[in-house]
């Protein structure tokens, strides 16, 4: 819980950021997913160094005991996309 309030403070003002979604994982307890849809990778990467995104991943570094991964994916439909989509 402390994790989740911590990610959900930090994600505020996210310049390029349309979507920063915390869940709980339905199959464990302890498991915390983020899901995250940026205009693009520049700004994924802009964002890594505000001051509050640095503070919101020192404050929740220790509260982490593992990382399961990270997928990339390109938005090509759905509810909610349609406006990120360019064709």
């Amino acid at each position: 819980d402390a994790l989740i309030e911590i990610l959900i403070e930090g994600c505020r003002d996210l310049p390029g950021c349309r979507s920063y979604v915390i869940a709980r994982d339905g199959a464990d307890a302890n498991g915390v997913w983020v899901t995250e849809v940026w205009d693009d990778e520049a700004s994924h990467r802009a964002a890594a160094v505000l001051p509050a995104v640095q503070k919101t991943i020192a404050a929740s570094r220790p509260l982490i005991e593992a990382f399961g991964g990270m997928t990339t994916t390109e938005p090509v439909g759905g509810h909610g996309v349609s406006r990120l989509i360019s064709r």
